[in-house]
């Protein structure tokens, strides 16, 4: 473990819950976590610092599939989400904690030049990783009140940004008014490969996702925007569906989102009433 004077991130304090950075002054409660779509826990905030968590996790890479790395920390960080690297260029739902030997490990993969986060749930601790690798963070200009440590390395954007050929953001919200998702052309041999965060999110059966307003507090998004979201997605050039879980794939992707916007509509509509 480095030093705390070798460090290439600047300490920050973190909230235990959602595994998100902060700048001081802490607020009493994490404006994140108090937020419908997630929790405060009941025995009250709880926070921890980015040294404190170095200091305790180890983040374990698992190649995803040809060019394509998942970060996970050991224990987890926060909400527990994975990573996402396209060496070279893109960090992914950063995770709440950064190491040396996570940034050594990156740099020896090719570096990024971007960090982004899916939704303010996954803001982790983007900025340090952004100092540590030299890159820049993209905030999406329609959730930046979310925002809960603003730097001069951050950026906002909105709409479709091109980060490099063959890899571009799209906003499609629903989860967030800003959420949205990864298309990394190169993945899925060639198909392209899409990285949805909670967007869109992969369910255990690997053959539907789900679309929801809070996924820990089952608030769910009304037939218009699942419609519309589906609808946006089927404009993408995908395969693989990636979420921000360890574990969360779907291989149909389009398949997938059409056939489970279609469910979900027809429950929200009523057409299945007669099974309840």
């Amino acid at each position: 473990m480095a030093r705390m004077s070798e460090r290439r991130w600047s300490d920050a304090p973190v909230c235990a819950t959602c595994g998100v950075e902060h700048a001081e002054p802490l607020p009493e409660t994490c404006r994140i976590c108090a937020d419908e779509r997630q929790w405060v826990p009941a025995g009250g905030q709880v926070w921890t610092s980015l040294d404190e968590l170095a200091a305790t996790r180890e983040i374990r890479f698992e190649e995803l599939e040809r060019g394509l790395w998942g970060l996970t920390s050991d224990p987890a960080v926060g909400i527990g989400q994975r990573a996402i690297l396209v060496p070279g260029h893109l960090l992914w739902d950063p995770l709440g904690v950064v190491t040396d030997a996570a940034i050594e490990r990156i740099r020896d993969l090719g570096g990024a030049h971007w960090v982004v986060a899916s939704h303010p749930h996954m803001y982790g601790a983007q900025v340090a990783w952004a100092e540590a690798l030299g890159a820049r963070v993209l905030v999406h200009d329609a959730d930046g009140e979310w925002l809960q440590r603003d730097h001069e390395l951050i950026d906002r954007w909105t709409g479709t940004r091109q980060l490099a050929a063959g890899l571009a953001l799209h906003t499609l919200g629903g989860h967030f008014p800003g959420a949205a998702v990864a298309i990394w052309a190169e993945g899925s041999d060639g198909l392209g490969s899409m990285l949805a965060g909670d967007t869109i999110q992969p369910k255990p059966d690997r053959q539907h996702v789900a679309f929801m307003r809070s996924y820990p507090n089952d608030l769910p998004l009304s037939h218009r925007v699942v419609r519309r979201i589906a609808d946006a997605a089927a404009a993408l050039r995908y395969r693989r569906l990636y979420g921000n879980i360890p574990g969360q794939l779907v291989e149909n992707g389009p398949e997938a989102v059409e056939r489970s916007a279609v469910r979900h509509i027809r429950w929200v509509l009523g057409d299945f009433d007669h099974l309840t």
